[in-house]
């Protein structure tokens, strides 16, 4: 007779703290067997990228290392969940699946629509829980904040290790699993990126909270600074080695302690947005392949191969831009109004469709999130319609946050020898000035792809004016219906607006805005 069990399935939440699914395991009473899947389907997607897997292989290998004294397993399989869960039906009779709710890509809803099913075939209850602020099948954003702020306000779910169960899988069995090997470049380590894990992800949030923010609000915009300033924890939400809770909760207590109200007041509204944007993109996620807005399909159909390799390579001429794309590739990060550039850059100035470069900056990203990237890169884009137009000038965002353009500099050293003014814009050297630096335009860095001021013209020509067309309007009409909450029957407006969520977290704390 098999023996019955309850299934941890972690996903991407690679914690041993604060883990509902891991709780509710330990109080059904079975021996409890914890399994991580590495899914080829999901590793080959488009939006994946071996920096990814990477940082995820490092996570797991850390709660092995801290499961270990308690003699409890973590199985990491490299195979297809579905074929793991048949396979151990053979040793095992899986009573119950625990695992948190996931908002990611076409891959893994469909990967969960089939669990699902599989479940319902063999009689195995699949008890899913909901991940941060996010909330299942919402079709309106009534009360959604009041929600949010009583779910991060809620006690931290702690495991019961003293009673945990643990489960270990026969030798035999595993032994004739046939599994896949990771690749190469996830197996290897690296020191450029931020590594995985729950110890690395305390670390990065306490001393931002009680050192590296203090700069955080002067320093957010600025590319070079805010790789300090910011929290730098984005990759730990990402894969779950911090729950959205912990880092609330933890924000208001330095909060308390510090007595630093701006910046952490700050932090904490980006916090509540970072759900807003997956639970934009959880109700409607087909933005992941179409415009949110379908009244923007009739433009920006066609696609210079081209220009979008240039802008891919960080060769497209224009500093900044070059600089945050060879910075984003070498290291996975970038802040965020940078990020914002990028796309604008593309959209607007390269006049390209935001889906030719969508997946190759999720590929870059090391806190690539389904919900929080497609909203963005299409908020960006303008096709989501509801939002004003936002067309970021390269030249003046270097003048403005870099400039003694050292970040320009040190990402694209073919510009090192210029002065600062020049080194945003060397087309604007005379050809003295030129000979004068031994630089050579077009040959030691290429000339612009576009003229910035004439490309930015077309663009905010044809986005406003087509924001007249009755397509756009009906459909901005539908987008607001489902994407914000409504105050009073006339009155419609977007949710999470800076007053609404101070005065939530002045009801939840009872003190003053943070």
């Amino acid at each position: 007779m098999r023996p019955p069990v309850s299934l941890v399935w972690f996903k991407r939440d690679l914690r041993l703290s604060d883990h509902e699914p891991l709780q509710q395991a330990i109080a059904a009473g079975l021996p409890v067997l914890l399994v991580y899947c590495f899914e080829p389907s999901w590793m080959r997607a488009p939006d994946s990228d071996e920096r990814h897997w990477r940082f995820v292989r490092e996570s797991l290998e850390e709660m092995q290392r801290r499961l270990a004294p308690r003699g409890i397993p973590l199985y990491v399989f490299c195979a297809e969940v579905l074929e793991v869960l048949d396979a151990l039906r053979l040793v095992v009779d899986v009573k119950a699946i625990f695992s948190h709710e996931e908002t990611g890509n076409r891959i893994t809803f469909d990967r969960d629509r089939a669990v699902a099913a599989f479940c319902r075939q063999h009689g195995i209850a699949w008890h899913e829980t909901p991940t941060g602020g996010v909330t299942r099948r919402l079709y309106h954003r009534n009360g959604w904040e009041k929600t949010w702020i009583e779910r991060m306000s809620r006690p931290l779910a702690e495991p019961d290790w003293a009673h945990f169960k643990p489960f270990h899988l026969p030798a035999e069995w595993l032994a004739a699993f046939l599994q896949r090997q990771l690749p190469a470049g996830v197996r290897a380590s690296s020191s450029v990126f931020q590594p995985g894990g729950e110890t690395a992800a305390w670390r990065y949030l306490d001393s931002f909270l009680y050192e590296r923010g203090r700069q955080y609000f002067r320093n957010i915009s600025k590319p070079e600074a805010a790789r300090r300033s910011c929290s730098r924890i984005s990759p730990y939400l990402t894969w779950g080695n911090l729950s959205m809770r912990q880092v609330w909760q933890a924000t208001r207590t330095a909060t308390e302690r510090t007595g630093d109200r701006y910046n952490l007041g700050a932090f904490t509204s980006r916090l509540f947005w970072h759900c807003h944007f997956i639970q934009k993109f959880e109700t409607e996620c087909r933005m992941e392949f179409e415009n949110l807005n379908r009244g923007f399909d009739a433009i920006r159909t066609e696609v210079n191969e081209a220009w979008v390799a240039a802008w891919r390579e960080g060769r497209t001429g224009v500093p900044l831009v070059d600089a945050c794309m060879r910075c984003v590739t070498a290291t996975g990060y970038l802040n965020f109004r940078m990020r914002s550039m990028l796309v604008s850059f593309l959209t607007h100035h390269l006049w390209q469709p935001w889906q030719v470069g969508v997946h190759h900056l999720a590929q870059q990203f090391l806190d690539y999130e389904p919900g929080i990237h497609y909203s963005q890169f299409q908020m960006q884009a303008g096709t989501m319609g509801v939002n004003t137009v936002r067309i970021y000038n390269p030249v003046k965002q270097a003048a403005e946050h870099d400039p003694e353009s050292l970040f320009i500099k040190k990402w694209v050293p073919e510009l090192v020898a210029l002065p600062a003014p020049f080194a945003r814009e060397p087309w604007r050297m005379t050809p003295l000035e030129a000979t004068f630096y031994g630089f050579r335009p077009g040959q030691n860095y290429p000339l612009p792809l576009v003229d910035l001021e004439k490309a930015a013209a077309h663009a905010r020509d044809r986005l406003w004016a087509h924001k007249k067309d009755p397509a756009v309007r009906a459909e901005n009409q539908r987008i607001l219906r489902v994407h914000t909450k409504r105050r009073r029957a006339e009155e419609t407006t977007v949710m999470g607006d800076a007053a609404t969520v101070e005065q939530l977290l002045r009801e939840a704390a009872g003190k003053e805005p943070v």
